[in-house]
């Protein structure tokens, strides 16, 4: 084991879970055992272990940090257009969820019902939903209640879509995101104050860049 470095708690706990990060996107959950966290960050089990008590604990805790960065990284600026927050948004997420597949497949296979996964899964998406509820053009107050509904509806559909293609891959990632941006846009023209993507899907659309 290399020589342990002297750290203060909240570095080592973010050193922690920055190799806990790295051997969770590399390899399936089954296959990532705590000794070769402590192993790779140089520090005992009995230190990992203050830490994390637990291998789920220290998925959980790497998928919270993981949730976070992901809402902040989705902008949803309103100087934007409607399109152009959506395909940032899924851009965003879908680079985690590629360079990440094998944490993502454990979240939602290995560890569905998880009570502590899903807790962080339901808690990021309804995040997302009021993000997005506040740029959309709502024709009145009346309208919220349907588009929130959509909305959360569409969240789960891009979760369960998302995840399918990342364990078959049976298209490309470019028609992925165009898919689900196309999908909330058909569903939420009817409940809006106007056509939020009057051009969208534009001409010679679908290349799957």
């Amino acid at each position: 084991m290399p020589s342990r470095q002297r750290l203060t708690p909240a570095a080592r706990r973010a050193q922690l879970l920055a190799v806990g990060a790295r051997l969770f996107a590399a390899h399936p959950y089954e296959d990532v055992l705590m000794e070769e966290v402590a192993e790779k960050a140089g520090v005992s089990r009995a230190l990992l272990y203050r830490h994390f008590p637990s291998k789920h604990a220290l998925f959980a805790a790497v998928y919270q940090q993981a949730a976070d960065q992901l809402l902040a990284e989705t902008r949803l600026d309103p100087a934007d257009s409607l399109v152009e927050q959506l395909v940032q948004g899924m851009d965003v997420h879908l680079d985690y969820f590629v360079a990440n597949r094998n944490a993502v497949l454990a979240a939602n296979r290995v560890l569905a019902g998880d009570p502590v996964i899903q807790t962080i899964m339901t808690n990021e998406l309804d995040a997302l939903r009021a993000r997005l509820l506040a740029v959309l053009p709502l024709a009145d107050e009346s309208a919220r209640e349907a588009v929130s509904g959509v909305l959360k509806s569409w969240l789960v559909f891009v979760q369960v879509l998302c995840v399918d293609w990342l364990a078959h891959e049976t298209c490309t990632r470019g028609e992925l995101r165009d898919v689900c941006v196309g999908a909330v846009l058909g569903a939420l023209r009817p409940l809006l104050a106007h056509d939020p993507a009057p051009d969208w899907p534009p001409r010679g659309h679908g290349t799957g860049v």
